[in-house]
């Protein structure tokens, strides 16, 4: 029975004998006398063929080989006797195939191993009740990135120009060059390291002004003055910070199917800009990034910093089955643990939801540490103020309310009087209430034959809301004939024509709510009213004594839906459509529920007096909410909300929430135990406390991945690479660095300047690596043909956004307005699910800086998304550059370059003359290239504009290779 059992649940497939192993090898076979060391000789043969199969989470054949318990209740072995043990069944080689069962398309044990099983059953299989086994990752604890910083690690070199002795990072980078046979190239000229440095600062090109002062000033340090003065530009933090929203996925969409806007997300944009303009250390915006809420409470310049956990995409759709809405939640906090991990410290811990991490050591338990962790974040707005604005507001608010509460109080005590007036004439106004009250799946009326043209429906109140007379819903609206065969004639197929308002429009979807749904013929989609009549015309006078109308015919409708219906109504005919007489109304049907009741008994009850002295209440009540109104709200952003989530917490088998698995609590990753000091809080640990220590943990001085990490960000937004070129992964599968004694360097100058980048940026820069030229060598290329170990500087081209910003820069259109509310280039359309449209006209509202553009997911943005920006439904640690003909289609024949072409023929000729031909050239070419036009480029543009007119030859400049890449 076992073994039929084991082959339908299929119980194979096997470790690789490549894995690395939790335990150590197993060691030479024992003579058969020996005793059997479980730990030593049994548990690494298990680890090495069995455990990455039969885990939990994982249970190939519904066994898990990391306890004896499962062993032995599964069947396979029977402590004491191998005989009865199928274990040693499935391992053992069949003769005559050379095969066994376990492991599956592996070698087989051998005969020694087998038999060193068999023995080990037979004395009892003893495993330490402890124990459990798991699978180990490729890595270790030894692995290099997990490591103590190295310090004083200056290299000797020799064989190279003297000015690459004096910088220490010259120093590795000659070094490295030296021991791949390789030389540096000389220094860039200054026309080409302006241009560089301006871009790689502030992600525009410098003005010909700029260019020709940098050239002239003569000083020895004119270039070093240039930095300080990209540096301390506000350009600088809307350069950088668009590289840290990449790392965080900041987006302004919630994205999954509905992504709909977030238009409050973009004070954490402004936050970041700033936070890099300021130089603040990078320790700080850490801390703020995951508890600003409790180191800066009451201040909305570091509550800000939270939005970093809730600017990824999450699911809103508000699936209601439990178990859906656990594996979304799951799914919530998974997004905020990757980017933690990714962004601080290169370590893709994602990757242990599941199980242990396969290549890095990364246990699971240490993902659902960071689960209980961020378990108290929520996604949504919160109101953001300091205590003074909250305290003035209340003093603004508080008379209003106060005079509020006392004209409601004053207007219960009136309409309680009316009501319990009513109740003691209940049956008397009852009577007349003789049909069944109106349901949304239908409402007939039948009266008496008139001959008419025109119907009208009027709402008298809703049954959502007895007063409300709008917001109704309609998915169908009959009227039949008085004749043997009824016709419905306000169906539209027989002429019939509907008007009334409607509430509400979706941009994607014409006519999803539209009026003329109401005489379809099909039940489901609805009319919603935006006023209180339905009327409908008829394509003649017709003989009528029937109307049936609702709102949920089918009685389908979601009940999140509803399918709002009238309560009250009344219908009227006319025959010309402006002299109307009832022939129906609900006034004869029991109400809807106990509020219109209460609504009937007070308007047959309620006096003239009490009526008027009602009457100017509600104004009071009106004029008092609208000087409530009038008072500005407090703001409220996209920081999330915190709550107290207690324990107990549990890892999830497998990765499924309805799987709980052993228990933990916010801790510290051991993956860096041996390096850092842990820490471990309770699980009922307030849930800011588990944020703030966490953040402390990440930039604590003996935490070697997170300055390490920082520094290989910031060498690879200066050179196009990182030390290590998988920015976001110091794990196994990511690369090793090219120069790892710079890389600790680099991290040591962050921790000892205060983690403060702008020192470490203008060091970088002043180095002979930073200033050397592109040119190509094809022997050197032969070595490195990537340029990784910088035998010249790394030609790149321009980001989607440093292209957009370019070509408004250089026409003269470039709005340099800072923060605050971002633009669109897409119409946005939104109903239940939200629709980008990219946009095909532009005007000035859309030349801001693209940093600024509201960053929605799956939101096609042409020359943006052509030329590689990421859409941020995840993290992008490094641009691609891909080239593909809609690159070159959008730079010729988009609508927003023929618009920037003439305005930079409109600026040239302002600038340089209108007829000044040569002028124009000359000043084209150093707004767009920073240098002058050689004599056969002046010449061929001469022949261009005169061949073609001045916006072609400007549109042709904005084409060129020569503007999008630098040197």
């Amino acid at each position: 029975m076992i073994r039929s059992l084991i082959t339908r649940s299929g119980l194979v497939c096997l470790i690789f004998a490549s894995l690395s192993l939790l335990l150590p090898a197993a060691g030479k076979i024992p003579e058969s006398k020996t005793s059997v060391d479980f730990e030593t000789q049994i548990a690494p043969l298990i680890v090495e063929h069995c455990i990455r199969c039969h885990k939990p989470g994982n249970e190939k054949g519904e066994l898990s080989l990391n306890s004896l318990q499962s062993l032995k209740e599964n069947g396979f072995l029977t402590p004491g006797k191998p005989a009865e043990s199928y274990l040693l069944e499935v391992i053992q080689v069949d003769p005559e195939t050379g095969k066994a069962e376990m492991p599956k398309g592996a070698k087989p044990l051998s005969k020694e191993e087998v038999a060193l099983f068999s023995r080990w059953i037979k004395q009892g299989a003893p495993w330490p009740e402890k124990l459990k086994l798991q699978e180990k990752s490729k890595a270790d604890l030894t692995w290099w990135s997990l490591q103590p910083l190295a310090k004083n690690n200056h290299p000797a070199t020799s064989d190279v120009p003297e000015s690459w002795q004096k910088h220490p990072i010259d120093r590795f980078i000659a070094a490295k060059l030296q021991e791949k046979n390789l030389q540096p190239s000389p220094r860039a000229s200054k026309r080409t390291l302006i241009r560089r440095a301006t871009y790689n600062l502030t992600g525009l090109p410098p003005t010909p002004e700029e260019v020709a002062a940098f050239e002239n000033d003569a000083s020895p340090d004119a270039y070093e003055k240039l930095i300080d003065r990209l540096l301390a530009s506000p350009r600088y933090g809307e350069q950088w910070g668009r590289h840290w929203l990449d790392v965080v996925r900041f987006g302004e969409s919630n994205g999954f199917e509905r992504n709909v806007i977030i238009d409050n997300a973009w004070p954490f944009r402004d936050y970041v800009i700033k936070s890099f303009n300021d130089d603040k250390p990078f320790d700080r915006m850490v801390i703020e990034h995951l508890a600003g809420d409790v180191v800066g409470k009451g201040d909305p310049s570091v509550e800000v910093g939270t939005t970093f956990l809730v600017c990824g995409p999450y699911d809103n759709v508000g699936n209601q089955d439990p178990v859906q809405k656990a594996q979304i939640r799951a799914n919530t906090i998974d997004d905020m643990i990757r980017t933690t991990g990714e962004a601080f410290l290169g370590l893709t811990v994602g990757c242990s939801r599941c199980h242990n991490h396969k290549f890095d050591p990364v246990m699971q338990q240490d993902y659902y540490s960071l689960y209980a962790t961020f378990s108290g974040v929520f996604h949504g707005s919160r109101v953001i103020a300091s205590k003074e604005a909250q305290q003035k507001r209340n003093a603004q608010l508080q008379p209003l309310n106060a005079r509020k509460a006392e004209l409601t109080k004053e207007k219960s005590k009136t309409e309680s009087a009316i009501q319990a007036r009513a109740e003691k004439k209940a049956a008397d106004y009852e009577k007349p209430w003789v049909r069944e009250p109106v349901k949304r799946t239908g409402v007939e009326d039948t009266f008496k034959p008139v001959n008419v043209k025109f119907v009208r429906l009027t709402s008298l109140g809703l049954d959502t809301s007895p007063w409300a007379k709008t917001g109704y819903r309609v998915d169908e609206f009959e009227v039949w004939t008085d004749e043997k065969t009824p016709r419905n004639v306000a169906l539209a197929t027989n002429g019939g024509i509907a008007k009334g308002a409607n509430s509400r429009t979706a941009g994607d979807f014409a006519g999803a709510y539209d009026v003329s749904l109401t005489i379809d013929g099909k039940i489901g989609a609805c009319w919603i009213a935006g006023s209180p009549e339905l009327t409908i015309e008829f394509a003649q006078p017709e003989t009528i004594n029937k109307i049936v109308f609702s709102s949920d015919r089918s009685g389908a409708a979601m009940s999140n839906y509803k399918a709002t219906f009238l309560s009250e109504y009344k219908l009227e005919v006319s025959s010309d459509g402006k002299t109307w007489r009832e022939v129906a109304s609900s006034q004869d049907r029991k109400p809807v529920n106990t509020r219109h009741r209460r609504k009937r008994f007070f308007i047959l009850e309620a006096t003239p007096d009490e009526n008027k002295r009602l009457s100017k209440i509600n104004a009071d009540i009106a004029r008092t909410d609208r000087e409530l109104a009038a008072i500005p709200p407090l703001p409220a952003w996209w920081v999330g909300n915190h709550k107290q989530v207690n324990g107990p917490f549990h890892i999830f088998v497998g990765g499924n929430p309805q799987r709980k698995g052993d228990s933990v609590v916010p801790a510290s990753m051991s993956t860096l135990s041996n390096v850092t000091k842990a820490y471990e809080l309770k699980a009922d640990a307030p849930q800011g406390e588990r944020r703030l220590a966490l953040a402390r943990w990440l930039v604590a001085k003996e935490n070697p991945l997170t300055p390490r990490v920082l520094a290989n960000r910031l060498w690879h937004y200066h050179f196009g690479t990182g030390i290590v070129s998988t920015p976001s992964d110091f794990g196994y599968m990511g690369t090793r660095p090219t120069h790892p004694e710079l890389l600790d360097w680099l991290a040591v100058q962050i921790q000892e300047n205060g983690w403060r980048l702008k020192d470490i940026q203008k060091q970088i820069m002043l180095s002979e690596t930073y200033q050397q030229a592109s040119t190509f060598r094809e022997e050197a290329a032969r070595i490195d043909s990537d340029s990784r170990f910088l035998w010249r500087f790394p030609p790149r081209r321009l980001t989607g956004e440093e292209i957009r910003d370019t070509l408004l820069s250089v026409s003269g259109k470039l709005d340099l307005k800072m923060g605050g509310p971002g633009f669109r280039l897409y119409e946005y359309l939104q109903d239940n699910v939200a629709t980008y449209v990219p946009r095909e006209t532009f005007g000035p509202d859309t030349y801001r800086r693209a940093v600024y553009h509201q960053n929605a997911r799956a939101a096609r943005i042409d020359l943006l998304t052509d030329f590689d920006c990421p859409d941020n439904a995840f993290a992008a640690s490094k641009r691609n550059a891909t080239t593909t003909p809609l690159q070159a289609l959008t730079l010729m024949n988009h609508q927003f370059t023929l618009d920037l072409s003439q305005f930079l023929a409109e600026r040239l000729q302002q600038e340089a003359g209108t007829d000044k031909i040569d002028q124009q050239i000359d000043r084209a070419f150093r707004l767009l290239y920073a240098r002058p036009p050689i004599a056969q480029e002046q010449q061929a543009a001469r022949a261009l504009i005169a061949a073609n007119g001045l916006p072609a030859f400007c549109r042709a400049m904005i084409n060129s290779n020569e503007l999008i890449y630098l040197d």
